[in-house]
């Protein structure tokens, strides 16, 4: 959504309008910044389009954080992890609310409200990548047969230092009065931004998988259940335990188990009970 908004303002800005001069422009300002554009005609696209990718942002956040809770992605288990993953969220919340609200203030109409909410659309999701991409650091550590952890952690890397050079050159160039530069350099942050936004698609992609194995866990459980309840003359197997520290196979449990009945019918009297068939053919 959010690619699609900032493609829909950038063709209409060029196409449409013949790059238009707004009144939200500066004097010697020929390229118009997203604001510019935004603060026009398709203001309504524009404000849709930012609260649309906020919240199917923070959707992606929270289900990361739930689905580490739930053990479908591989968990945090350390309290160093879990501040991590909540001060990725709180500045993701940050982010969300200075992109919200600037999209609502627009730059013609309030244009000392739309710059602080810029900032902190700009600082609260750059400060969120750089928790997450710690937070991911950290999973891939101690978690290295995890190769999505090191690819996830890569492109976020990638994308910090590149939107934190792009957010210096554009805050310097617009304070200079390099308006034309900064507005390329703001168009160019938010494409990237865009890249960011589809990174968690390599975050939850292993929670597909993770659903697709617990089904097939259960479905085989549900048939092997139905089995020894439709076919009363074969006894279930014991389940695993532990003994002395080692897990016994099933053979050697079932070896224990025909000993232990052995030796319980020893010294019971039989009443002319029918011996119940336990032996492999049946299944």
């Amino acid at each position: 959504m959010w690619l699609a908004t900032l493609l829909g303002l950038l063709l209409h800005w060029i196409i449409d309008t013949h790059r238009q001069k707004y009144a939200s422009m500066q004097g010697n300002q020929t390229i118009a910044y997203i604001s510019d554009v935004g603060a026009s005609d398709l203001k309504p696209l524009f404000v849709a389009g930012c609260i649309i990718t906020t919240i199917f942002l923070d959707l992606s956040f929270g289900a990361d954080r739930l689905l580490r809770h739930q053990g479908r992605l591989v968990p945090n288990t350390s309290t160093g992890e879990k501040v991590l993953s909540g001060l990725c969220i709180f500045f993701a919340v940050v982010g969300t609310v200075g992109l919200t609200f600037l999209s609502g203030f627009d730059t013609l109409r309030y244009p000392r409200l739309h710059d602080v909410f810029l900032l902190l659309f700009i600082a609260g999701y750059l400060l969120s990548a750089i928790f997450i991409c710690w937070e991911y650091q950290r999973l891939g550590h101690k978690n290295r047969q995890h190769r999505v952890l090191r690819v996830s952690f890569w492109i976020k890397l990638v994308f910090v230092i590149i939107e934190l050079l792009l957010a210096i050159a554009f805050i310097v160039t617009n304070f200079r009065g390099m308006y034309d530069t900064a507005a390329i350099l703001e168009w160019v942050i938010a494409f990237v931004f865009s890249f960011y936004v589809f990174s968690f698609f390599v975050d939850l992609y292993p929670a597909m998988r993770t659903r697709s194995n617990r089904n097939t866990a259960n479905g085989a459980r549900q048939m092997e259940e139905t089995y020894y309840a439709t076919h009363p003359s074969v006894l279930e197997p014991l389940p695993h335990y532990q003994e002395g520290g080692h897990t016994l196979p099933r053979d050697t449990q079932e070896s224990q188990r025909t000993l232990t009945n052995g030796h319980h019918n020893h010294h019971q009297p039989h009443h002319g009970q029918p011996k119940i068939r336990t032996d492999h053919r049946d299944f």
